[in-house]
This record gives structure tokens, C-alpha cells and sequence, in this order.
């Protein structure tokens, strides 16, 4: 039976069998299914976000909004370990979310204060221009609402956007030569270089998620030639 890594279905011991490699996903996976609580493809997700985003961007506090249970944010500190903190943001966070961190500080002691999980909306959280906005598959409109407050904060900014909204979103007048979904993402791209960003367009493994499109920002003036490749 093929291994699915689009799979909804949660991870649980049974599966720790797949992920006895020395890696640091191997190590976060084993972590993971321990638990029994997050499905197979939130883990590739975030991981295939998380690392991405981190060889591009590095230092600064985490923001993680839209979390869900907030894997991002840790495996972004584990992967670089300059960056201080991490929130984690959503307007309900999962009580299986609290486990997670709790194992992965039990895993990993010097995550330990380091991350808060806040319930909200993201519109309360204050970002920093120093901070890196990170959202995987905030819905609809909820990726543009990320895309503005990181623009107000002139943060650096990782959006893998998804439930594209036709009706509710820009498509920059592009509809009658792309499908809606992508032309609502180059039209998302084209405001942040209109804001003064450089941009980075990327795409995780399909065989994921389909909505794979990775859209990273990071204002001109932060740009250097030492940003990681």
C-alpha cells in the first residue's frame, strides 16, 4: 500500500517504524507520532515550510498565525536556534496543541518558555519588523490579512496560501490568461514587490498538498548578500 503523505490520518505509534533515521525530521516525526494526535500531512507540511523558509530567513522571533497546533513555530526554532522566540496564533487553538509542546520541551529542554500558544485573532498579535510571519494554509482571504499586517510591521513574511476565494480576492485582472487560484497568488506577490519586498517564489513536494505554492517576502532594505541560499 502506497505511503500517502497527503494522508489525514493522525500518526500514532504504529507508524514510528518509518522514522528511525539520525535526521531531524526523523527525531520531530518520532516525536509526533508518539502523541497520536497530528495527521501525516501536517507533519510534511510544516516541515517542507518550516525549512524552506529557514534557509532563506534567519534570527528574529517566530510568528506563527493561523497555527493550528503550532508545529511550525517549533520546528522553526529547531532549526535555527538564534531565533528567541515563537508565537503561535489562532482563534481556537487545539487542546491537543498543548501536548505537542509539552513533548517537544520534554524532547528538546532549551524550547522551554520559548513559544507561547495565544488564542486570538491574529489582528492582536503586535509584530516587530524583526519578526518572520510564517502562515501554512490560512484560508481564503486569511493569507492576505497576513500579507497586510506583515506589510504594516515591514516584516519579513512566508505564506503557503490555500481556499482561494475568486470572489473575495484580488485576481489583478490576470483571470483571462491563468486559473483564478494562481492569479490570485501573482497578484499577492505583485503587492509585496509594490511594498518595497523582495520576493521568493517556491513550491513544496505536490504530493502533499496541491496547494504548494510557498510565497516569501522580506523588505529591500533587510536584503543582503549574507541571506542564506
Amino acid at each position: 500500500m502506497t505511503y500517502r503523505l497527503s494522508s489525514r490520518e493522525r500518526l500514532t505509534p504504529h507508524d514510528l517504524h518509518l522514522y528511525q533515521g539520525t535526521t531531524l525530521f526523523d527525531h520531530v516525526a518520532r516525536v509526533v507520532c508518539e502523541l497520536g494526535c497530528l495527521p501525516r500531512k501536517e507533519l510534511y507540511e510544516s516541515w517542507e515550510v518550516a525549512r524552506r523558509v529557514r534557509r532563506r530567513f534567519r534570527g528574529g522571533r517566530v510568528v506563527d498565525l493561523a497555527c493550528g497546533h503550532g508545529l511550525i513555530a517549533h520546528m522553526m526554532l529547531l532549526l535555527d536556534d538564534t531565533s528567541a522566540s515563537a508565537i503561535a496564533t489562532d482563534v481556537r487553538i487545539p487542546p491537543s496543541a498543548t501536548k505537542l509542546a509539552a513533548a517537544f520541551v520534554s524532547e528538546w529542554p532549551r524550547l522551554a518558555g520559548r513559544i507561547d500558544l495565544v488564542s486570538g485573532k491574529i489582528s492582536q498579535v503586535a509584530l516587530l519588523s524583526t519578526d518572520i510571519v510564517v502562515s501554512a494554509h490560512a484560508c481564503g482571504r486569511l493569507t492576505d490579512d497576513v500579507i497586510a499586517l506583515a506589510i504594516d510591521a515591514e516584516a519579513r513574511v512566508a505564506v503557503l496560501p490555500c481556499c482561494h476565494a475568486e470572489g473575495k480576492s484580488d485576481l489583478g485582472g490576470l483571470k483571462g490568461w491563468v486559473d483564478g487560484a494562481l492569479a490570485i497568488d501573482v497578484t499577492r506577490a505583485a503587492r509585496l514587490r509594490a511594498h518595497g519586498y523582495q520576493i521568493y517564489t517556491q513550491t513544496i513536494p505536490e504530493e502533499i498538498t496541491p496547494k504548494n505554492r510557498l510565497l516569501l517576502g522580506a523588505p529591500s532594505a533587510t536584503v543582503s548578500s549574507t541571506t542564506p541560499k
